[in-house]
């Protein structure tokens, strides 16, 4: 992923990928996976790792850490991976 750079949300994904690689489904690891139809479109090679129903085992996490902010982080989190795939398709 060395071509995006300085792209909005690319931390997060690089993270994610990182995880997934790794065999760690963390937050960010769901959040690529979330992402990993759009993602692959663009080029990146998000590893075909199972895990059903990603969004909601993301939102299961995020409520369980703090059910009062889950909602605004799970949105966040969205809003920046979408911020990223945009990025990058102007990039490309």
């Amino acid at each position: 992923m060395g071509m995006v750079g300085p792209l909005p949300g690319a931390d997060l994904v690089r993270d994610g990928l990182d995880d997934l690689a790794a065999g760690v489904i963390s937050d960010r690891a769901l959040l690529v996976l979330i992402g990993a139809p759009r993602l692959r479109q663009l080029g990146i090679a998000v590893p075909d790792t199972d895990v059903d129903g990603a969004e909601h085992r993301l939102y299961q996490r995020l409520a369980a850490e703090d059910p009062a902010t889950a909602h605004s982080r799970y949105n966040a989190l969205i809003r920046r991976l979408v911020s990223f795939e945009r990025a990058l398709a102007c990039a490309t």
